[in-house]
């Protein structure tokens, strides 16, 4: 069995921009994967920890942060 994870980031008009949007553009990603032969499994939530930047001499340090990331799952 093989699989394949992608990630997914929806992207809309902040003022016009609805869940219909984001939906059609996850059915175009599923649908194009499919039609490669790839069979849909799930949509996944990965949190992921960005580590901190120093900066030069502590100037523009960022502190770390947690981020979450959603990755569709196919297999074949």
């Amino acid at each position: 069995m093989e699989y394949k994870v992608v990630p997914f980031v929806a992207s809309i008009d902040p003022k016009n921009g609805t869940s219909d949007h984001v939906a059609e553009q996850l059915e175009g990603l599923i649908n194009n994967y499919t039609n490669q032969g790839w069979k849909y499994i799930r949509l996944e939530s990965v949190s992921t920890y960005v580590h901190q930047e120093t900066g030069c001499f502590g100037i523009g340090a960022k502190p770390g942060y947690t981020t979450n990331r959603q990755m569709i799952v196919f297999q074949k």
